[in-house]
């Protein structure tokens, strides 16, 4: 159930009030003349989840690696 907060009463407490959406994943209901607007949490995102792929890498066990042969693919800069 959302809270519900009038304008100025978000003014006075907005940190607060924001730091209370995120942690308890309730969303805050503030009510102005012409309607209502919701502040709601938004999906979690964690280390993982912003990764970029990376598609050069080598994907396999590292202790694999001794055993690539890198002579074919390997071009100087010169």
């Amino acid at each position: 159930m959302p809270t519900h907060l009038t304008a100025t009463n978000l003014r006075a407490s907005l940190f607060r009030t924001l730091d209370q959406v995120l942690a308890s994943g309730v969303a805050v209901e503030v009510e102005r003349p012409g309607g209502t607007v919701r502040i709601v949490p938004g999906a979690p995102t964690g280390r993982l989840a912003r990764l970029s792929s990376h598609p050069g890498a080598i994907v396999g066990d590292a202790q694999n690696l001794p055993e690539v042969s890198w002579e074919g693919d390997w071009q100087p800069h010169v």
